[in-house]
This record gives structure tokens, sequence and C-alpha cells, in this order.
């Protein structure tokens, strides 16, 4: 039947990835993939301490061995004044690409400097811990907070899953609950469509969801230092990315679960990785959509996710906070959390989900 929803005069712009190479030691195809991208001269690299070792020093030398040029610049957050330091050097060096290497914070500070000065991005991922990896939104501690802000979306995603494998198993694990936590992502996004008139799009919410299904069937196949889990859970993450693309927003994979995620951030004392508390965020808004909670945080115990604040490292309290108050992020994009959930009923659903201690 026609989707008449997508026939909608609603234009949006969407950025693909144009190269995808995911595979066993592919750092070596790295010349070969700017070639094919037509890109040379000069590139800022990104990296830290550790994915410098891990794979920064190797793509800086292929690259150099046939002709792009890597300035290396090692960060230690992923802050606005790091993100100004990569856009100077790249400006100052008339680069025509910057490349992203690592887990989290140097890809989201390279893509969001490349969003800034309008150059390309490529993101080579050492670990799979969130579709942040492929997705265009960077999350960055500005004046204190930690936001989630628009950068820009890689041209070419290079992802060795030899690397990828050896990281730690919760990295990867964090990975799979984003993936997971597209379920109640999309279900946030047709409540938003059929009580807001919302922009939906069935294609992408379509490979969104597929996506975090295939993550809940394979749950018990992802083991610690498995290269074939490596890729797997790679290649969720790229579809999760792309269904963001086509949308032309985040939607398809960032509802109540991502925005009970972003308050953690900014009021426990020691949040969790994103993932996990995506995936956390899930049991809870899945339950309050009336949807299958207990099968998704089956899966994510089968990832080795967890599936409570005792898992995450946070109190209670801390959690209802954030069930409570999640509703004030992005406050223009509707979900299930409504105009937000009192206190008493927080206290209830996270007790019947098993999120924190019923005593």
């Amino acid at each position: 039947m026609l989707d008449l929803d997508e026939t909608k005069n609603r234009p949006h712009y969407t950025e693909l990835p144009r190269a995808l190479l995911v595979g066993h030691d592919v750092l070596d195809e790295v010349p070969g993939v700017m070639k094919k991208l037509n890109i040379s001269g000069e590139a800022v690299l990104v990296c830290d301490e550790m994915t410098k070792k891990l794979a920064g020093n190797k793509v800086a030398q292929v690259a150099g061995d046939h002709g792009l040029r890597c300035h290396m610049i090692e960060i230690v957050e992923a802050g606005g004044d790091e993100a100004q330091r990569v856009m100077d050097l790249a400006k100052d060096k008339s680069a025509n690409v910057v490349i992203g290497v690592g887990g989290g914070r140097p890809i989201d500070v390279a893509k969001y400097s490349a969003y800034e000065i309008e150059t390309p991005f490529i993101s080579i991922p050492t670990a799979a811990s969130h579709d942040g990896i492929v997705s265009g939104r960077a999350s960055l501690h500005i004046k204190g907070q930690k936001k989630s802000i628009a950068a820009r979306a890689p041209l070419g995603v290079i992802a060795d899953t030899h690397i990828i494998s050896k990281s730690p198993h919760r990295l990867l694990a964090s990975g799979c609950a984003d993936v997971i936590s597209n379920v109640s992502a999309i279900m946030d996004w047709e409540l938003a469509h059929r009580l807001k008139n919302e922009y939906f799009s069935h294609y992408a919410a379509t490979i969104s969801l597929t996506t975090a299904k295939m993550m809940m069937e394979n749950a018990h196949y992802i083991r610690p230092m498995l290269e074939a889990s490596a890729r797997f859970v790679v290649k969720a993450l790229i579809s999760s990315g792309i269904s963001m693309a086509i949308a032309g927003s985040s939607r398809p994979a960032s509802g109540s679960e991502h925005a009970f995620s972003h308050c953690l951030d900014q009021l426990a004392e020691k949040p969790a990785l994103h993932g996990e508390q995506c995936g956390v965020g899930t049991i809870l808004a899945t339950y309050l959509h009336g949807g299958d909670w207990e099968n998704v945080r089956e899966a994510l115990s089968a990832v080795g996710a967890p599936i409570d604040a005792r898992g995450l490292g946070l109190k209670n309290e801390e959690i209802i906070r954030a069930l409570t108050t999640a509703h004030t992020i992005r406050p223009e994009r509707y979900t299930i959390l409504g105009d937000g959930i009192d206190t008493e009923a927080a206290w209830e659903v996270a007790k019947i989900t098993g999120v924190v201690d019923s005593e």
C-alpha cells in the first residue's frame, strides 16, 4: 500500500556515507578508500593517548606512504576547547579531511570540528560502544555540561573488526544496548506522529527497528574477544546510523531512553556509558508504552549490558531523578514521557521493571 505520509512535502537533507569498509586488518586499505573518495593532500587526524597506539599511528603511516599527510592531534576529553584546537590546526594546514580515530571522544571531536569548518569527516572506530561512529551528532562537554549537538556525518567509515574485538567487552555490550534502544525510540516517534503530526519515515523506522530486532534475536551469540561479534555489532551500528540519515534526524534511534541517558549524564555523580544508560532507559520506556520490556531486559542481559541501577553503578535516586526530568531534554521532541512523570509513578515503574530495588 502506498505510504501517503512519505509523499508529504517535508523535504530534509540526507547525508549517507559513500564508503563503508568493515573487516579484519582493514587499516591498510585507508589509502585506497581516500583515493576513491577523491581525498588527498593534508589531513588532521584526531585521537587520544590510547587510540593513537591502537590505530592512529598506523593510519598516519599508511596514509603518509601514499601521499596523504596526516597532522596528528591528541585530545584529552570531548570538549569545546579540544574541538577548537582541531579546527585551528585544520585551518592552519588547509586540511581537506578530518579523521577521527577512536571510540567516543576523538570521533565526536573530529566530526563536530569537521561540521564547523565544512570539511569531510572519516570515522575510524577502535570500539563499537554506540552509534556515534556513523551518526551526524556529537556529544561534547560545553560550559560544564554534556550536550548532544549537530555534527558532520562521516563520508566514510573504516572499521577494523580485529582491533574492535580486542576492546573491553563492556564497550561492545554498550553498543549492543544502543542498538536495542531503537525499540523505544521508534515507539516514541510513532507516538509523536499520531499525536503531534510529526514527520515519520516508515523506511527509516523499518531499518532501525529491524536492526534492533536482529540484535535482540542474536544477543546470546555476542561474545567477548570474538571478531564475528564485533563485525555484527559494527554493522548494526552502521545500519542504525543510516536510518537516521534517511530520516534526516536522530529520531529513529533517539527517544525518551536517550533523554533519560542525557539526564543521567548531567545529574549522576558518576554516569555510566551512553549505551548502557540508554539500554536501561529502554526497559523503562518500553514498559510505559505497554511493550515487551521483559524481552528487552533479557536481550540486554544476554549481551552483558546492565539492566538496573546497580549494574550501572548508580543510585536509585539518580534513576528516579532522571526519569522525572528527562522530558525537559529536547522538549520539542515528543515522547511517552509527555509533560513528565511524577516521582511516585517513577518509583513504581522502576520497581516493577527491576531497574531499582523493590525494598
